[in-house]
């Protein structure tokens, strides 16, 4: 059954949503990440995704404090990005409490890094962050699709030990217009062995039980829930 990944996105301290990665189209909620994180852990929910928008656009992590409260008051298994450039910053992620350091920037622009960081904490540890367009990974904060397909991509790394990674159709993201079922069954079928989770796009339950009848693994749901698109309550039997 495919599990649900609720998304907590960080700017200022506060949760928010931006649309297609647009810091200039960036919604704020009147929620904290800590109580938003126990909120998701009191649902019965059992993974947590944290994007660090801070961290993204400075290229260095800014709420590692907020992840060790997270990791501190609930059992949820944290995966946590943004800004994770060094070896360093990927340690101190998961001293934070994060199960996991999500990775994206890097692993396009240094693969032979994101390659040692696979072998030096384990797969188990690193979770890989794919934007695409048009299957083709997306660079420069989604403004520009490189030649490289998404199956090249993650097939480079599988060697190497990659066994999950998520994957973002930027053209879907934060519209509330549905998922790209047709690439992550692609996916699932050139891949069959990974975990994959789809992030992007949900809109209604609809997607997540399509999601789940195809076999993706995960799906991460942020805005929905923020809009009162799916209710917690609807979640829960895939928590």
């Amino acid at each position: 059954m495919i599990q649900i990944i609720p998304a907590i996105d960080i700017i200022n301290g506060q949760c928010v949503r931006l649309t297609q990665g647009d810091y200039s189209q960036k919604r704020v909620y009147d929620k904290d990440p800590i109580e938003m994180a126990q909120k998701y852990a009191d649902e019965g929910f059992q993974r947590l995704h944290v994007v660090d928008l801070d961290g993204a656009k400075s290229g260095a992590p800014k709420h590692l404090a907020l992840v060790e409260q997270m990791a501190a008051k609930t059992n949820l298994t944290i995966d946590y990005g943004g800004g994770i450039k060094t070896t360093e910053q990927v340690q101190a992620v998961l001293d934070a409490g994060a199960a996991m350091a999500n990775i994206g920037s890097l692993a396009v622009k240094q693969p032979e890094v994101f390659k040692g960081w696979l072998q030096t904490f384990g797969s188990d540890k690193i979770l890989l962050a794919s934007d695409v367009k048009g299957e083709k990974i997306a660079i420069n904060a989604w403004q520009d699709e490189s030649e490289v397909s998404i199956y090249d991509f993650i097939a480079d790394f599988i060697p190497s030990g990659l066994t999950q990674f998520f994957c973002t159709d930027v053209s879907k993201d934060g519209l509330l217009q549905g998922v790209a079922l047709e690439l992550y069954c692609k996916l699932k079928q050139k891949f069959p062995t990974m975990t994959i989770i789809a992030s992007g796009g949900v809109a209604s339950m609809q997607d997540i039980e399509d999601l789940n009848k195809e076999g993706i693994d995960g799906v991460i749901v942020g805005k929905a829930i923020y809009e009162n698109r799916i209710a917690l309550e609807e979640l829960k039997q895939f928590a």
